[in-house]
């Protein structure tokens, strides 16, 4: 259980960084749907951000993002499901790369 808690905080706050940091706000409300998704996941139940992420850089907050989301299959999710949210999170990255 600790280490999906600690998985989840992790997806959950560098998704929320991405919205953050993002170029424009459709890029950020696409953001906030993948967040919200992952959330959906965990029906509601899910740990606070309490950290800021060590960086502002885009790319490394976007790949440590759907890393940490592909990682939630490992402790019970479904990978249709996670697989949806990491779709999600890919036509986010796409509109901001448009943008």
């Amino acid at each position: 259980m600790l280490a999906h808690a600690v998985l989840l905080a992790e997806a959950r706050t560098y998704v929320a960084a991405l919205a953050d940091h993002a170029v424009s706000l459709d890029t950020a409300l696409e953001y906030e749907r993948v967040l919200l998704q992952v959330d959906a996941l965990h029906d509601g139940r899910v740990p606070p951000i309490i950290t800021a992420p060590p960086t502002n850089d885009r790319e490394i907050l976007f790949d440590i993002a759907r890393m940490a989301i592909g990682n939630l299959t490992a402790h019970g999710l479904g990978a249709h499901e996670v697989h949806l949210c990491l779709d999600m999170l890919q036509a986010a990255r796409d509109l901001e790369t448009r943008a």
